[in-house]
């Protein structure tokens, strides 16, 4: 069972709740889909994922666009920056990109639709693909449930959304967008936003012969 959050945002205590949670219903992956800090550092990135590493549980995750680019490549004991690369787990084949779309706020992360794009091409010519293949991405695919903002705009990536029916993954967890939690999908692909963990939300997913999602609270 895999347990997701997104948009911690330099929150301590919601990164407690998570790990606890974890323990709760005994999560075999963690996933975390950006966001980390507010603004912050790489060392505060590094000091609240070392708070899930004494679960011992592989921690995949990608820096947000409010994370510094210099997360990228950091492994912290444990957990692992997946963003341009794979990690398989078993019969799981794990993707991951961060950051954002280039956006009028000018956050510490962000890249344009090409540079999106390339990442992501470059990177399934690399790899086989298991029996599930699940994206972990900061921002959402454009035009979906999970994208919208409270004024109505579509603010997820075309590429990102390419990708998805180009590759078809299995599942795609992201965040980014803090009101439009949810589900939605793009064809056969599930697309989960968990909803920011700073506000208490989480997802929970389970791979048996289809996918289960569960929207839950930390």
């Amino acid at each position: 069972m895999i347990l997701a959050g997104t948009d911690f945002h330099g929150d301590e205590e919601a990164i407690r709740r998570f790990g606890s949670k974890a323990e709760e219903v005994k999560a075999e992956v963690l996933v975390i889909c950006g966001d980390i800090t507010h603004f912050g550092s790489v060392q505060e990135a590094k000091d609240l994922l070392m708070l899930l590493v004494e679960l011992r549980l592989p921690s995949l995750f990608v820096p947000g666009n409010c994370d510094p680019p210099s997360l990228v490549g950091v492994d912290v004991e444990g957990a692992y920056c997946l963003h341009g690369k794979y990690r398989s787990y078993g019969d799981v084949t794990f993707l991951g990109i961060g950051g954002g779309p280039v956006s009028p706020f000018n956050t510490p992360f962000e890249m344009t639709e090409e540079e999106i794009n390339d990442l992501l091409a470059r990177e399934s010519e690399r790899s086989s693909i298991n029996r599930w293949f699940i994206l972990i991405s900061h921002t959402p695919p454009k035009n979906t449930k999970i994208d919208r903002t409270h004024s109505g705009k579509h603010i997820g990536s075309e590429s990102i959304r390419r990708f998805i029916r180009q590759r078809r993954p299995s599942l795609v967890f992201c965040g980014h967008v803090h009101e439009a939690d949810g589900t939605d999908k793009i064809d056969g692909t599930v697309l989960v936003n968990p909803g920011p963990a700073r506000h208490g939300k989480c997802v929970l997913v389970w791979l048996n012969k289809e996918i289960e999602v569960q929207l839950d609270y930390l």
